[in-house]
């Protein structure tokens, strides 16, 4: 299969947000409907999904993986939070799944073939700070799905995942887009798809207290939880800037219909169904923008 791509100057980045994901994964399966294939892809949490997703061109499992997959026994609840396998099980959601005849069989053949450029985000807890994960660095699928569930790891919800003598938490913590990313890569331009909502801006972390009980341990996490809000609406008016420039185009949900930790398969089809109408009105703005 030869694979190639048609949008070079610009850099798609995926924002995170849980299962919030469901409704962008209707303007990811637009993408790739009408085959607007980027060079380069950046994400973190849900967004590293997305990103895996797209580059793999699968469409089914763009949607699978935020809506079908909550009807899984498997997948998460109290009980499994008790048994400190987390809210979401993320050992199962990425890396049981993506095999045949498994829940979200990938096409890794695809994924390794397409010539893009991938950066996933998660947050080493022992350096305080974000991590760029490469696809370059992928040998097979088992490394592939480690990067997704280090980057997706959300904090008190999942556990620490472990990788390559690291351990990570959520990309999230530091902001949950991947801006940085695209920019050290070379990129001015961007195509940015969101999981808020035009005007929206985050506030200060609740329950600190909570939070600085749960992770005694890693004060650093700590530290970038509380500070968290500021670097992602830094980004956001950064973002808004280069709108404003002509040199990125924000994709914003029109309205957010579930939040990240949604578990209703209706709600969550919903949610996919409103993106997706979403994106087929917005098309062209799109392509205007990428000069398609």
């Amino acid at each position: 299969m030869n694979i190639q791509n048609n949008i070079f100057d610009t850099a798609l980045i995926f924002e995170g947000g849980g299962m919030r994901a469901s409704y962008t994964a209707g303007f990811v399966n637009h993408l790739l409907e009408n085959e607007l294939y980027f060079d380069f892809v950046s994400g973190i949490s849900a967004g590293a999904s997305h990103s895996v997703n797209y580059l793999s061109r699968d469409r089914e499992r763009t949607k699978k993986s935020f809506v079908d997959l909550v009807m899984d026994p498997n997948f998460g609840g109290w009980k499994s939070f008790i048994k400190g396998e987390g809210y979401f099980r993320s050992k199962y959601i990425y890396e049981d799944t993506p095999y045949k005849d498994a829940a979200l069989p990938l096409d890794f053949h695809t994924f390794i073939e397409n010539p893009a450029k991938m950066r996933v985000g998660a947050f080493d807890i022992d350096q305080g700070k974000i991590v760029y994960l490469r696809k370059e660095d992928v040998k097979e699928i088992q490394d592939l799905m480690k990067m997704v569930r280090a980057s997706s790891s959300m904090p008190m919800f999942m556990p620490i995942t472990k990788f390559r003598g690291h351990r990570f938490l959520d990309g999230g913590i530091d902001g949950g887009i991947a801006l940085e990313a695209a920019k050290k890569a070379g990129f001015s331009k961007f195509f940015v798809v969101l999981t808020r909502p035009k005007g929206y801006r985050k506030t200060a972390v609740k329950f600190s207290g909570i939070i600085k009980a749960y992770y005694r341990k890693y004060p650093k996490v700590v530290k970038a939880l509380q500070t968290r809000h500021i670097r992602y609406n830094q980004t956001l008016e950064e973002l808004e800037g280069l709108e404003k420039a002509g040199k990125a185009f924000l994709v914003y949900p029109d309205h957010m219909p579930v939040s990240n930790r949604e578990r209703s398969y209706q709600k969550l089809l919903m949610s996919y169904e409103s993106g997706y109408e979403q994106g087929k009105r917005d098309l062209p703005k799109w392509k205007e923008f990428l000069g398609i």
